[in-house]
This record gives structure tokens, C-alpha cells and sequence, in this order.
């Protein structure tokens, strides 16, 4: 099963993009959460503004869904700059990123997804751009070739990634601003989910936002996608608005329990308790049991496990805490003990 495909990932799949543009917040004030970033970056801002100066680069970095994009588009607003969008897959060679800075004006944001991914050679191209505004073309071959130097007005890059590790040290080095985007505090999700709730004009009560945050995984994409999912369920099955009772028994069609578990995470702790007697067990047999790739369950499902405190991972293989047997509603019996 692809990863964007299932109800509770985090990754942004093709639906997700026209529904959060329309949920997207303009302003810092509107945005919930993150309060440490909001208030370091209302700072920059205001002091940028103050000395009529573009801002300074600004790398964010974080798990998917937690708001990087639309951050992005709310520096863009705050500034009053004209906001340009790619992403670094979509840059494969350097007259790609000459195009994109020689059509840049003062003062305007280049928001680059996944910068991560960006080519080595496109870096050394972006190094004096970002730090000298200049971009420097390469005329000619051989022993002919000579650099040109074209000034470029004074912009801002905000990059951002899901793997901070995998940036270059040089390129990471240029962003003045760097900012890490946690996972959010359950009565954030709650604030969220209302305030998308009474933009889609959708009534909802307090028992049902919670109980779509408590499945969020503490990530606003999932929440959106969560509600989006609820509300189609009581337009059918009930009268259009939220209840408790249509949005639980909308969870249980789903498969989707208390704590954001779907099928597929639950089946992952239940082979290693039914058929390994709770483990450890190696990744590779972990995978023939299930169906699932090993850097699937590595990348994919075993972090929220891990971060549930369900299941630990260790050099002799992956193993169901005791909260991981109280959570499937089984006895902890015969488990092996991790040395």
C-alpha cells in the first residue's frame, strides 16, 4: 500500500493540495502553533521591514504536514513580497535555477520544497546567489570559457525540508533564519480543526474536534484529511453536521483507532505478539510476515510506533512494549526479554 494513500500519512498526496490551499492561514495571528518560530519570525520580519531590507534566508525543517508551505506563504504575506514557488527535483540543471533568479524582483521570496534534493551542481550555483546576489554564468569551454557575473536584487530563499541531515553543510551555512516546526500540541489540532470547520462552513461540536485531534498523529494535514473524511460521512449517513456518534462510527469505518493507528500499523504489532511472541524480531522476517517492504516499515510505520512508546528497536530486532500489548487489548505472556 502506497504511503499516500492511506488516510492518516503525513506526505501530501494530489487531493490535499487544492483543500489546503483553501484552509490556508494569510497572516501569523491566524496561524496556530509553532508559537517560538511565530515570534522569532515576527521579530525578523518587523526589523526587515524597518530597515526596508529583504528578509534573510530562512530554512524550515520538520516531518511532513506540519505547515512549512503554508508558513511560507505567510512570510510572503506579512512581507507584502511577491511569493515564486519550485521545489528541488524540479531544478535539474542550472539554466533552470539562471531562469528562476533572473526573473526574481526586489525583494521577493523563492520558497524551495525539498531542498534536500537539490543537485550538488545546483548548489555551487545558489552559494553566491544567496550570499552575494550574483549569479555567475560559465561563457565558452575549454580554455576559453570565462565567467559573467549578473547582479540580482536583493530576494529571500525560504527552503524547506523534512531531512535537515541531508543539506550540505555549505548550504546550510547561507540561511540566516533556521527554524524546526515540531509536531503540535493536541489543543492546537483542536484550534485547527474548528477554524477549518467554520471556514468550510461545516458545524461541528467540541466532543467531535477532539476527536479528530486525538487521531491527527499531531499533524494539521492529517487532521484536514480527517475532517474532510468525517464530513462526507455525515452528509450521507447523517444530517450534515458533526456529531460524536457520526464521527466515531465514521472512525470505525475508516479503521482508524483512539490514537491514529490505522489497519496497518495495528497489524504490524499484532504479527510480531501473535507470531513472535512479542519479539524481537528481525526486519527482514518482520517483512516476509506482513507484506511490506523493510523501508517501509523503517521509514514509515515503526517511527509513530516508536513514538507511542508501542514498540522498540534494537540490534536483535523490533519488540511490542508492554503499552503496545495494552493498546491491542492482550496479556503480555512469554515475551523474550531484550538483553
Amino acid at each position: 500500500m502506497e504511503e499516500t494513500d492511506r488516510i492518516i500519512s503525513s506526505n501530501e498526496n494530489s487531493e490535499d493540495k487544492a483543500w489546503d490551499s483553501s484552509l490556508r492561514p494569510q497572516h501569523l495571528h491566524e496561524y496556530v502553533g509553532q508559537e517560538k518560530v511565530k515570534d522569532n519570525l515576527k521579530i525578523s520580519i518587523e526589523a526587515a521591514k524597518k530597515r526596508s531590507e529583504a528578509l534573510e534566508h530562512v530554512l524550515l525543517y520538520g516531518a511532513p504536514g506540519l505547515g512549512k508551505t503554508t508558513l511560507a506563504h505567510v512570510i510572503a504575506k506579512e512581507t507584502g513580497a511577491n511569493l515564486r514557488i519550485t521545489s528541488g527535483p524540479a531544478i535539474e540543471k542550472g539554466g533552470d535555477l539562471a531562469a528562476i533568479l533572473t526573473n526574481i524582483a526586489e525583494n521577493d521570496i523563492l520558497f524551495i520544497d525539498e531542498i534536500h534534493r537539490l543537485n550538488r551542481s545546483i548548489e555551487e550555483i545558489l552559494y553566491p546567489a544567496m550570499e552575494d546576489y550574483a549569479l555567475d554564468i560559465i561563457m565558452g569551454k575549454g580554455a576559453s570559457a570565462r565567467t559573467l557575473r549578473l547582479d540580482l536584487p536583493r530576494f529571500t530563499i525560504i527552503g524547506a525540508t523534512t531531512k535537515a541531515s541531508h543539506l550540505s553543510a555549505p548550504l546550510r551555512d547561507r540561511f540566516g533564519l533556521v527554524h524546526h516546526l515540531n509536531f503540535y500540541e493536541e489543543s492546537d489540532i483542536e484550534k485547527i480543526v474548528q477554524r477549518s470547520a467554520s471556514i468550510l462552513k461545516i458545524n461541528i461540536d467540541k466532543a467531535s474536534s477532539k476527536a479528530i485531534s486525538s487521531r491527527s498523529r499531531r499533524t494539521p494535514r492529517v487532521a484536514n484529511r480527517l475532517l474532510k473524511r468525517v464530513r462526507d460521512y455525515c452528509q450521507v449517513k447523517g444530517t450534515g453536521e458533526i456529531t460524536e456518534k457520526d464521527c466515531l462510527n465514521s472512525f470505525k469505518m475508516l479503521e482508524v483507532d483512539n490514537l491514529g493507528l490505522d489497519f496497518i500499523d495495528r497489524k504490524i504489532l499484532e504479527i510480531i505478539v501473535d507470531k513472535f511472541n512479542g519479539g524481537p524480531v528481525g526486519l527482514n522476517t518482520l517483512s516476509a510476515a506482513s507484506g511490506e517492504e523493510m523501508s517501509t516499515i523503517e521509514d514509515v510505520y515503526e517511527p509513530y510506533l516508536m513514538q507511542l512508546g508501542f514498540l522498540e528497536r534494537s540490534a536483535r530486532g523490533r519488540m511490542v512494549t508492554a503499552r503496545g500489548y495494552e493498546h491491542l487489548g492482550k496479556n503480555q505472556v512469554g515475551q523474550n526479554n531484550l538483553i
